[in-house]
């Protein structure tokens, strides 16, 4: 129940990334912080979550951008 997320930003930023369940409510924050302009991979382990859809936003700056992800164990 492991992935990666790889996301590229074109200017530094304060990157968040953070995962939802199929309500809404806020399951997991992966990613809270400043990064420098670049490539990066943050690593999304659902070992305690159940088995479902899930969307993970990402926002930097001023974009913002919604991802599903269904996780099957």
């Amino acid at each position: 129940p492991k992935t990666t997320i790889g996301y590229k930003i074109p200017k530094d930023a304060f990157v968040t990334i953070k995962v939802y369940d199929a309500a809404g409510r806020l399951a997991a924050t992966l990613l809270n912080e400043n990064k420098k302009a670049g490539a990066y991979e943050v690593l999304f382990n659902g070992a305690n979550f159940s088995s479902g859809v899930y969307f993970y936003v990402m926002s930097a700056g001023d974009f913002s951008q919604a991802k599903k992800l269904v996780l099957l164990k």
